[in-house]
C-alpha cells in the first residue's frame, strides 16, 4: 500500500466511525480507556499557561483533560468529523481545533511546551516523519508524551490477541456497522512497534531521556522524551 493510498484509508476509517467512536473505545477495552487516559495526563503534568497541542486529538477527550488543568490546548487531527463531533460536547470550548497531519504540523517551530499523543501515532503514514514535526515545534527542554496501544506481557498476549481479533471486529459491526474500519483498527495495533522499538524511533528523532511505563500489563504504554538541544552542542 503507498503511503496515499494509506493515508486515504485512514481517513475514511475516521470518517465512517466519528459517531460512535468514542462509545466504541469504551465497549473496546471495558472502560479501562478513560484510566489510561487520565493517568496519561497526569504524567505530561501540564502546566496552567503552558501550551499544549495534542495530536491526532480526535473527538478532544484528552484535549478536554488537559484544559481542566489549565493549560492552552490545541487539537490537531486530519478528521474534521472526528473533531465535529469533539466541538459539540461540553467543556470543548477551551479547545482550539486544526485540521492538520502529524507528518507536517500546522506550527511554528520551537512554539510548544507540550506535545500529546494517545492512541493517534499507529495511524499516521510515517512515524519517523511525524516524530521529526513534533521535535521541530517543541521548544527546547520540551516534553513529548505519547500513549498508545502496545505489546503486553507475554502471558497476556495470546489472550489479548483472541480479543482483538475476535471481540473487536464484532463489536465494530454491531455499534457502528463498520466491521472493516475496526479490522483496520485492529491491524493498525498488531503493527505497531514494540516498547523498546518505538523507543528507539523517537532517539532517533533527536529526542533525550527517553522512557516508557506499561499500562495494564502492557497493552497500552506511556513513552516521554525531551527535546533537548544541549545534547547536539559543542564545546
Amino acid at each position: 500500500m503507498s503511503p496515499d493510498q494509506r493515508r486515504d484509508l485512514i481517513r475514511r476509517t475516521f470518517r465512517s466511525v466519528a459517531p460512535r467512536y468514542d462509545l466504541m473505545n469504551d465497549l473496546m477495552s471495558l472502560g479501562i480507556h478513560r484510566w489510561w487516559k487520565a493517568s496519561f495526563v497526569a504524567m505530561a503534568d501540564p502546566k496552567p499557561g503552558e501550551v499544549v497541542v495534542d495530536v491526532a486529538g480526535g473527538t478532544g477527550d484528552v484535549a478536554r483533560l488537559l484544559v481542566a488543568r489549565g493549560a492552552i490546548v490545541t487539537v490537531v487531527d486530519p478528521s474534521a468529523e472526528m473533531m465535529s463531533v469533539g466541538r459539540a460536547r461540553p467543556g470543548a470550548g477551551g479547545i482550539t481545533w486544526v485540521e492538520g497531519e502529524a507528518e507536517v504540523l500546522p506550527l511554528a517551530d520551537t512554539s510548544v511546551d507540550l506535545v500529546t499523543v494517545a492512541f493517534g501515532i499507529r495511524n499516521v503514514t510515517r512515524i519517523e516523519d511525524a516524530l521529526a514535526e513534533i521535535h521541530r515545534v517543541l521548544k527546547p527542554g520540551g516534553r513529548f508524551h505519547c500513549l498508545e496501544f502496545s505489546t503486553p506481557q507475554r502471558w497476556l498476549a495470546p489472550l489479548y490477541e483472541a480479543w482483538s481479533r475476535t471481540a473487536i471486529p464484532a463489536l465494530g459491526a454491531a455499534v457502528s456497522g463498520r466491521i472493516e474500519a475496526y479490522r483496520y483498527l485492529v491491524e493498525s495495533i498488531r503493527r505497531f512497534p514494540d516498547q523498546r522499538q518505538f523507543a528507539d524511533l523517537i532517539g532517533d528523532a533527536g529526542f533525550s531521556d527517553v522512557s516508557w511505563r506499561d499500562l495494564s500489563f502492557g497493552i497500552a504504554a506511556v513513552h516521554r522524551a525531551i527535546r533537548d538541544d544541549r545534547r547536539w552542542s559543542r564545546s
